[in-house]
C-alpha cells in the first residue's frame, strides 16, 4: 500500500526548490536552447493561442517520495509547452492515468501546471530538461544534464524504486551508480520491460516508454504499466527484491 507522505523536511524542500532554478535557467547546450526556443516561437496550430514555456523543465512531485519516475526528455509541444514534465501530450496522458490507477497520482490527467496534479510517493524527472530534436539528445547533451539528475538522486533521500521509462533512461542510472562505484546486481543489467536490478539499496525497475509509437502499437498497453506500478509500490512498500 502506499503510504502518505510525511512531513516533508524543509531543507530538502528547500534544496529542491533551489535546483529547480537552475534548471530551469539552464542554457548550457547552444543546440537544445535554439531548438526548444524556436518550437515555442513556432507553435503547433492546435496551441497557437498558447504561451509555449520553452526553457528546461525539472522534476515534480512530492519530495518525500520512494518512487522516482525517470523518462527521457520533455516533448516539444508538451513539456516544452507546458513547463512540467510529461504534460500536455499522450504520453503523459497514459503515464498519469496509470499513476493515478497506482494511487501515486491524485487525479489521471496532466493538461498543464496548475489543473490541480499531485503526486503522492512518487516524483517525476527526465534525463535531458530540453526538448531535443527529434527526440534524440547527443551524448554531450545527455552529460550536461547529468549533475540535475544525480542531484536529485541525492535530495530525494526516500527513494527506494527508479522507475526508468525507455532504455534511454535505464542506462543513463546504470552511468550514474557505475560512476558511483555501484555494480547491478545481477549483471548484466538488460533494458526490458519490467527487468529489475538492485543498485545498493535502490531498485531499477524498467518499463517501455509511454510513447505514442508503443502505445499505439500495442507494445506498451495499460495492463503492462499497470504491473510494473504494482512492483515499483510493492518495492517501496518494502518487499523482497
Amino acid at each position: 500500500m502506499v503510504r502518505a507522505s510525511p512531513i516533508r523536511d524543509e531543507s530538502r524542500v528547500a534544496a529542491l526548490t533551489e535546483l529547480k532554478q537552475r534548471i530551469v535557467d539552464c542554457r548550457r547546450c547552444p543546440r537544445l536552447v535554439a531548438w526548444r526556443e524556436q518550437t515555442a516561437r513556432e507553435k503547433r496550430a492546435a496551441y497557437r493561442a498558447e504561451t509555449y514555456w520553452g526553457r528546461p523543465v525539472p522534476g515534480f512531485g512530492d519530495p518525500a517520495a520512494r518512487i522516482l519516475v525517470v523518462g527521457l526528455a520533455p516533448a516539444a509541444h508538451g513539456g516544452n509547452r507546458t513547463g512540467r514534465v510529461f504534460t500536455g501530450d499522450r504520453s503523459g496522458n497514459f503515464l498519469f492515468s496509470a499513476l493515478h490507477r497506482a494511487g501515486l497520482a491524485n487525479q489521471p490527467t496532466s493538461t498543464r501546471r496548475g489543473d490541480g496534479l499531485r503526486l503522492r510517493d512518487a516524483f517525476v524527472t527526465a534525463t535531458v530538461r530540453c526538448a531535443p530534436p527529434a527526440n534524440k539528445p547527443t551524448t554531450a547533451e545527455r552529460e550536461s544534464c547529468r549533475p540535475y539528475l544525480e542531484t536529485e538522486l541525492d535530495l530525494l533521500t526516500n527513494v527506494r524504486v527508479m522507475l526508468a521509462l525507455g532504455g534511454y533512461a535505464w542506462a543513463q542510472v546504470l552511468r550514474i551508480f557505475r560512476a558511483r562505484g555501484e555494480s547491478p546486481s545481477p549483471a548484466p543489467a538488460r533494458f526490458g520491460h519490467g527487468a529489475e536490478v538492485q543498485l545498493g539499496d535502490r531498485t531499477l525497475l524498467g518499463s517501455y516508454h509511454p510513447s505514442q509509437q508503443n502505445t499505439f502499437t500495442g507494445r506498451l498497453t495499460p495492463a503492462m504499466l499497470d504491473a510494473v506500478m504494482k512492483r515499483a509500490v510493492e518495492l517501496a512498500d518494502g518487499a523482497v527484491p
